[in-house]
C-alpha cells in the first residue's frame, strides 16, 4: 500500500508536469489509456480475447463512463490544484462509496457510520472554507472525481461477483480508449518526444499503482490497509513542494486528517460488518450440517 501510494503520487506530478507543458488534459486522458492499454498487452497475450467474454455489458459500460469522467476531472484537479490538496479532498470518496451503498447495494448503515461520514464532510468543509475562501473550478473537480471514484468502485463490487479482475481492468481500458478518443480529437496538438515519455510513464506507473493497490487488499482487510493510504497526502505534499513548490496551508491538513479518520473509521465498521456477516453465514451452514447429520441417524 505504501508503495501503491509513492507510485501514485509521482504519477500525479507527471500529470502535473505535463499539463504545465501545455498538453490539453483531454489529450493526457487520452493517452494515458492509450498507454494503460499497451501495458496490460502481456495478459491478451496469455489469456487471449475469449477471456473477455461476459454477460453484464451494460454495467461495464457505466463503469468505464464513470471511469472516465473520475479520470478526466482528476487529472484536471491535479493540473491546476497543489498536489496535496487534490490528494485531500480525493479522500472524500469512501464518504460518496458509503452513500451509494446505502441506495445501490442496499446496505444497512448505522448511526455510527452515518455520524463518520458528516464529520468527514465537515472535513472537506475545513478546506475548502465556502464563504471565506472562493471555490475554484479545480476544487469542484476533485470533489466530483471523488465521487465517480466512488461509483466506479460500487460498479466493481457488483461485477466482481462475477467477473475477473484483470478482465474488469481490461474492458475499463478498452471501453474508455475510444470515449476518450472523441473529446480529445477537438483538442489535439502533437506531443513532443519529452511529453510522449511522460505519459508512457503515467501509464506505467498508474498501472503499477493500482496493481499494488489491489494486491494490498487481496491480502488484508481493509481496515488494516486504510490507514496507510495517508501516505498519498505526505508523498504527494512532498513532490509539490520539491518540483512546483507547492506549500499546503493548514487547514489542508487538518481537513484532510478530519476526513481521513472518518474514512478508516468507515473502513473498519465494514470490515467488522463483513466479519460478522461471514461468522453469521458459517455457522447456519454448520448448523444445518449438524441437523442434517442428525436426522441422517
Amino acid at each position: 500500500m505504501i508503495l501503491s501510494c509513492f507510485v501514485l503520487s509521482i504519477m500525479g506530478g507527471l500529470i502535473r508536469s505535463v499539463a504545465d507543458s501545455g498538453l490539453p488534459v483531454f489529450e493526457i486522458v487520452f493517452l494515458r489509456n492509450v498507454a494503460g492499454l499497451i501495458f496490460i498487452l502481456p495478459w491478451f497475450m496469455k489469456n487471449g480475447f475469449s477471456s473477455l467474454k461476459t454477460n453484464r455489458p451494460w454495467l461495464y459500460g457505466f463503469r468505464s463512463i464513470v471511469g472516465f469522467l473520475s479520470m478526466f476531472t482528476w487529472f484536471y484537479a491535479v493540473s491546476v490544484l497543489p498536489l496535496a490538496d487534490a490528494v485531500a479532498l480525493n479522500f472524500t470518496s469512501p464518504i460518496f462509496g458509503t452513500i451509494l451503498a446505502i441506495f445501490v447495494l442496499r446496505e444497512i448503515v448505522g448511526i455510527r457510520r452515518g455520524m463518520a461520514m458528516v464529520v468527514g464532510f465537515l472535513g472537506a468543509m475545513i478546506i475548502l472554507r465556502p464563504g471565506l475562501e472562493e471555490m475554484s473550478l479545480g476544487a469542484y473537480a476533485a470533489i466530483f472525481s471523488a465521487m465517480t471514484m466512488a461509483c466506479a468502485a460500487t460498479c466493481v463490487k457488483l461485477l466482481s461477483k462475477t467477473e475477473s479482475t484483470t478482465a474488469i481492468v481490461a474492458w475499463t481500458q478498452i471501453i474508455i480508449l475510444p470515449m476518450s478518443c472523441i473529446p480529445a480529437l477537438f483538442v489535439w496538438q502533437m506531443p513532443t518526444l519529452d511529453q510522449v515519455l511522460i505519459i508512457l510513464g503515467i501509464g506505467f506507473l498508474g498501472t503499477i499503482g493500482h496493481l499494488c493497490f489491489t494486491k494490498a487488499f487481496s491480502l488484508v482487510d481493509a481496515s488494516i490497509v486504510m490507514p496507510f493510504d495517508f501516505f498519498r497526502l505526505i508523498f504527494s505534499a512532498i513532490v509539490g513542494f520539491l518540483f512546483f513548490m507547492q506549500e499546503p496551508d493548514i487547514y489542508t491538513y487538518i481537513g484532510a486528517a478530519v476526513i481521513f479518520s472518518s474514512s478508516i473509521y468507515i473502513a473498519i465498521r465494514e470490515s467488522r460488518v463483513s466479519a460478522a456477516a461471514a461468522r453469521e453465514k458459517e455457522a447456519l451452514a454448520q448448523s444445518l450440517a449438524d441437523t442434517t447429520s442428525g436426522s441422517g441417524r
